[in-house]
């Protein structure tokens, strides 16, 4: 007979650390989307105001142009080579963090801070933007070497680096988890994937190191390699300083820090429970999320140009958002990842569950819109009207 312990896990699921993974990792996913496709129509803007100024026209002139202000901007398009390597060069940081952490975790400690600072005052910068709108002119503040920054962007660089300094100092988890979440929105945003196919090669690719390195490295190592180096706490960059300055009377009990590669949210049922995401389940699917959210704008201006020339946009292609389908497909991934981790007691791979939940759904109804071969290989090519207007 089937006893309250068998169905423990559908507690668990609704425990507040379970809802708040689940919430603020979507969230995160569909905020870094929505901010990379909003980088995307102001760079084409840009374009096109300059294209007006110098009286250049064309189609291919415009989106090259467009593509080139984004690579300036710092946004990376992966390849196909890039996607294959990629799990390779995860799992060799891995092995490096599992065997020199602690004599490289000040370098570590130190890195993830700079970088943790530029990520969260991009995420911070559109609230700022909103706050200094009204006693702001927008107008650039020259820092010679440095560049030039509105006050909106020195403000979140200000906000940014106030947080990662309070984190260094407390080690507490709500500021890692800020740090965390800029790290994962800016990522999205910045990150490109331009093909389903690059898409599915990454994706399958991270699948198989993610499995690999929860499921089989304690073989090899005798430990949960993958665990072991989420887990580990490093040495404050503070108290080190401070011992070697012989400062131990000034400075006292520097605590540990938990490096921002993961999102962990504590439940206020049970203390000392929590849930751990690591921001690369947040990330990877993220960027898949991110391409079909691109396409789908795409296809809206593509349907809204062949609108333009007469012709009736077909309605089945609007009924249904690729974006909506992958973003439900990853809720049910993470779901299914959190019921599998609370029935058999162990770390998951998230990736396990996240990949197929995602990747098939949008495969399938690619296929089933006729946009698979185009999304497959080249999603973003425009075409001519002449080509929209044969029959």
């Amino acid at each position: 007979m089937a006893t309250q312990a068998d169905y423990q896990w559908a507690y668990s699921i609704m425990d507040s650390s379970r809802v708040s993974t689940f919430l603020i990792s979507i969230l995160l996913i569909v905020y870094g989307s929505f901010r990379s496709l909003n980088m995307e129509q102001e760079a084409r803007e840009r374009e096109k105001e300059r294209e007006k100024t110098v009286g250049l026209t064309g189609i291919a002139t415009n989106s090259s142009s467009a593509e080139n202000i984004l690579f300036f901007a710092g946004v990376q398009t992966l390849d196909t080579m890039q996607a294959l390597c990629l799990p390779l060069g995860a799992s060799v940081s891995l092995l490096v963090m599992f065997f020199f952490f602690d004599s490289m975790q000040m370098l570590f400690a130190i890195c993830t801070a700079i970088i943790a600072t530029v990520a969260l005052a991009f995420l911070l910068l559109p609230m700022c933007q909103y706050i200094i709108r009204p006693c702001s002119d927008g107008n650039k503040i020259s820092f010679g070497v440095c560049g030039r920054f509105t006050g909106a962007e020195l403000l979140s660089f200000s906000l940014a680096l106030f947080i990662v300094c309070i984190w260094v100092l407390t080690g507490h988890w709500l500021l890692m988890d800020a740090m965390g979440m800029g790290l994962c929105v800016a990522l999205i945003a910045f990150v490109r994937l331009p093909s389903l196919k690059v898409s599915t090669l990454l994706l399958t690719g991270l699948l198989i190191y993610d499995v690999f390195w929860v499921f089989f490295s304690s073989y090899i190592f005798n430990t949960n390699v993958m665990v072991k180096v989420a887990t580990r706490p490093a040495e404050n960059p503070v108290g080190i300083v401070a011992r070697k300055l012989h400062l131990g009377g000034i400075v006292k009990e520097a605590p540990k820090l938990s490096l921002p590669g993961k999102l962990v949210f504590p439940s206020l049922q049970n203390s000392g429970h929590f849930s751990m995401l690591g921001l690369g389940d947040i990330v990877m699917p993220g960027l898949l999320l991110c391409f079909v959210l691109r396409y789908d704008a795409y296809k809206k201006s593509q349907l809204l140009h062949l609108g333009e020339t007469g012709l009736p946009p077909p309605r089945h292609l609007s009924k249904v958002s690729y974006f909506h389908c992958s973003l439900i497909g990853y809720f049910l991934g993470l779901l299914t990842a959190t019921v599998s981790a609370e029935v058999f007691k162990a770390a998951q791979p998230a990736l396990l569950y996240l990949v197929p939940f995602t990747l098939l759904p949008l495969l399938t109804m690619a296929y089933l819109k006729g946009d698979l071969r185009r999304m497959w290989s080249e999603p973003f090519i425009v075409h001519s009207p002449s080509k929209h207007m044969e029959v």
